[in-house]
């Protein structure tokens, strides 16, 4: 198994569920239901407009990446809140697909495998807070990435 976490910090598990909603992705129209749903989950958790659009997006760019790549998946939207009280919001990705090879080289702006401008996990990993990716060949990928008020 690959690992790659931003500022090589792992994210931390202590974190408490206070929402959760799994959007499974089979179809183009999935991806839409859970953007939209996103951007409604982070309002409600007191998200302002810019940032519920940057986390829409962040949700939008993994889920074209396991459409694209893996087929189908899934995408868990959690709202959180840490020790200190801070709210914030979790991306969990998940995909039974190939896996990734590299994962440094995925992480670096305009690589990419397919046909796409190998934009969408480094602009994943510079919307969030907190970002970590696992990939296991044969098996695929789970990414987990935090925001914070």
């Amino acid at each position: 198994m690959a690992k790659y976490c931003k500022n090589n910090r792992v994210l931390e598990a202590s974190a408490k569920l206070l929402e959760s909603s799994t959007f499974e992705l089979n179809e183009e129209n999935d991806q839409a239901t859970a953007v939209f749903m996103t951007r409604e989950i982070a309002k409600n958790a007191g998200f302002n407009l810019a940032d519920e659009v940057m986390v829409a997006t962040a949700v939008s760019e993994l889920a074209t990446n396991i459409l694209r790549y893996a087929s189908c998946g899934s995408i868990r939207v959690i709202v959180i809140q840490n020790a200190d009280g801070r709210t914030g919001i979790e991306i969990g990705a998940e995909d039974k697909g190939k896996g990734i090879r590299d994962l440094k080289l995925a992480m670096q702006d305009n690589y990419s495998t397919g046909e796409s401008l190998g934009l969408g996990l480094p602009s994943v990993e510079r919307i969030m807070d907190e970002f970590e990716i696992e990939s296991d060949i044969g098996q695929g990928t789970r990414i987990r990435a935090r925001r914070w008020l």
